[in-house]
């Protein structure tokens, strides 16, 4: 059988906490997903350039049945005609390693928050009592938004949310990531569709 491990960008440099729940996230995103049979382990790496590194360690190192996946915040929109190893040639002048194929680099278009506006009745759930969904960024295209942006409404609608208080990447992220819908996101992103399919 197929070990397929995911190096995520996320968790924290060093935090076992964050690393433990960036796992956790990915874990039950994945599950919800219907990878039951081949569900992924996920291996929270930190910063986007450590995610690199350990991902062309491991395929460096990869077995027979290894299959190693990078996945990163795009950080900016993606040229329709671009594979992600283009994209990442381009934004942050990684080459694709010897023996490495075109589905074992994955982006979340532009970062991981633009999941989160596929489901913005779990969003809005999540933080309750205070949460103005009137604030979120309006495009259909979640892939569209630009992270900055994304970033910022996200913060100015769960600013008054209680008790769960501004959205905060290291108190939030992961959990969120555990509880919306799979499907939802999976329609609404090309990319996510690609890596879903990629491990399924």
């Amino acid at each position: 059988m197929v070990k397929v491990r995911v190096f995520v960008e996320g968790g924290g440099n060093n935090n076992k906490y964050l690393g433990t729940e960036c796992r956790k996230g990915f874990h039950a995103f994945f599950k919800k997903s219907g990878l039951i049979e081949y569900l992924p382990r996920t291996i929270a790496c930190g910063s986007r350039n450590d995610a690199y590194d350990d991902f062309c360690t491991a395929l460096k190192n990869a077995g027979d049945n290894d299959f190693p996946i990078l996945l990163v915040d795009s950080e900016d929109s993606v040229n329709a005609n671009d594979l992600s190893w283009q994209h990442l040639k381009k934004r942050d002048n990684w080459d694709k390693p010897d023996g490495a194929a075109d589905n074992q680099a994955h982006l979340m278009v532009q970062c991981m928050e633009a999941w989160f506006m596929a489901d913005k009745g779990c969003v809005k759930e999540y933080f309750g009592q205070g949460f103005n969904e009137n604030l979120l960024p309006k495009q259909p295209d979640i892939e569209a938004i630009p992270k900055d942006d994304l970033l910022s409404k996200l913060l100015n609608a769960t600013r008054n949310a209680s008790p769960k208080g501004a959205y905060d990447k290291g108190a939030h992220s992961f959990k969120l990531l555990a509880l919306i819908d799979p499907i939802k996101v999976r329609n609404a992103s090309s990319h996510a569709k690609r890596l879903l399919d990629a491990l399924a």
